[in-house]
């Protein structure tokens, strides 16, 4: 399977925003009355090519930063965490990156996302023609990238030169409605962008919101792998996830855990799914492995700096007692 080989050589060009992201400290603090902000990389592609690099994979971040103090400490940290940023340009005028405030807790969450003028939205047609497609096995992107111009057409193009490439095209849905202008315009971009991907991840709400409805989401994911995709990962939540290769199907559960704050959870799945085939395990092996990454990253503050290394992996895995049955 052409999608599965190009994961396999484990060197992905991500496409998609990188943004700067604040939590209280201690966990638990509310954003109101928080005193102490750790500050680290968000975003979600930068987020998924993080915990790729740290799992030993190599990521190429393709998107724009603004050339302001937030915008560079994108770029900083971007180094930081290994990921290539050769294809990243830096925009002027009102862009801005992303900020992202959010607390470590579940219980009265509150996240606060500041994205008026994105930056990453600046993306444009000369931005993916200037990327050597063929340095790398995979193009990956959150749904995002979508949401405005020019980014939407740039990354639509993109989409297209990765094909002429030979790279699959790995599509998370991740539908923010607050990046959006109305769901209907969501809707019909997200499908178009399905109906070009190879591998497509998404919870049960985001199939639902492509198929006109949450009771027609699992149909949606199952005529998806019929038709167009290679593969279809269909996530539940606690329930686990259904994969879909072709006309068959598998479920895998999740490993269950007393988690400090809803958000990553998705990226570092991305993340431990793709380096886990890469990495020689079956498909159900590796869905399994992301969902362990998952948990991890729901049990500690931050997104990036949350992501595992393998020697993380390897000892949440040797001290849980192991996956749901599905």
């Amino acid at each position: 399977m052409k999608t599965l080989r190009g994961i396999q050589k484990n060197n992905f060009l991500v496409m998609g925003r990188v943004g700067m992201d604040l939590f209280p400290d201690p966990p638990g603090m509310d954003i109101e009355h928080a005193t102490t902000l750790n500050v680290d990389m968000g975003g979600s592609s930068a987020n998924i090519a993080a915990g790729i690099v740290k799992l030993g994979g190599k990521a190429a971040l393709l998107t724009c930063v603004s050339d302001d103090a937030v915008g560079r400490a994108c770029t900083r940290m971007l180094k930081k965490y290994g990921i290539d940023d050769c294809y990243i340009r830096t925009v002027g005028g009102e862009a801005r990156n992303s900020l992202a405030l959010y607390e470590s807790r579940v219980v009265d969450h509150q996240s606060v996302i500041y994205r008026n003028g994105a930056a990453d939205f600046e993306m444009g047609i000369a931005d993916v023609e200037a990327v050597d497609y063929s340095q790398f096995g995979a193009l990956i992107t959150a749904g995002t990238v979508f949401a405005a111009e020019p980014s939407r057409s740039a990354a639509f193009h993109a989409f297209t030169l990765a094909r002429a490439a030979g790279l699959p095209i790995i599509f998370d849905v991740d539908y923010r409605p607050y990046s959006w202008p109305s769901p209907e315009i969501a809707a019909d971009v997200l499908s178009r962008a399905g109906a070009m991907s190879d591998l497509i991840v998404g919870n049960d709400e985001e199939f639902g919101f492509m198929a006109g409805g949450v009771e027609k989401g699992l149909a949606q994911a199952k005529i998806l792998a019929e038709t167009t995709a290679d593969l279809v990962i269909y996530k539940m939540g606690e329930k686990g996830a259904i994969t879909f290769d072709g006309a068959s199907a598998q479920r895998t559960g999740i490993y269950p855990v007393k988690a400090l704050k809803p958000t990553g959870a998705g990226d570092s799945f991305m993340a431990g799914l793709l380096t886990g085939i890469a990495d020689g395990l079956t498909l159900a092996q590796a869905i399994l492995r992301g969902s362990a990454c998952a948990a991890i990253v729901v049990g500690k503050p931050g997104c990036a700096p949350a992501m595992p290394y393998p020697a993380d992996l390897e000892e949440f895995l040797a001290n849980h007692p192991g996956p749901t049955d599905p």
